[in-house]
């Protein structure tokens, strides 16, 4: 048996309203028609070409995709990051990244160790 969910809940205070119930007013009416009729400018009249590139940024709002793990870092070095940044999760993703980047071998080397072993 399910459990009823109380009247001061928000489940509770929630009301099914069937399509056939919903009825527009005149006042929507008319709005939805006028909407209708309305014309849309596709024109850019007011958009300014670019035509000196040398101030874009490439990647400016690419955002890598985030993956959740557990991972377990000394105390001392987990307090530096704490209270270097309020936001230590990125500094500590930054860091990693910088050392990623730092670090980085073609994949013809990493082969080559792979097949030493």
């Amino acid at each position: 048996m399910t459990k009823k969910p109380s009247a001061s809940s928000r489940q509770g205070l929630r009301r099914r309203v069937k399509s056939g119930n919903i009825m527009p007013t005149k006042k929507m009416t008319n709005e939805l028609k006028s909407i209708k009729k309305r014309a849309i400018n596709l024109t850019d009249k007011n958009a300014p070409e670019i035509t000196d590139w040398k101030k874009a940024v490439t990647g400016k709002f690419y955002r890598p995709v985030k993956k959740q793990i557990t991972v377990r870092i000394d105390a001392d070095v987990l307090a530096w990051f704490r209270l270097t940044a309020e936001k230590y999760q990125t500094l500590i993703n930054t860091a990693c990244r910088e050392y990623m980047t730092h670090h980085k071998v073609s994949r013809k080397k990493t082969k080559q160790k792979r097949a030493s072993f």
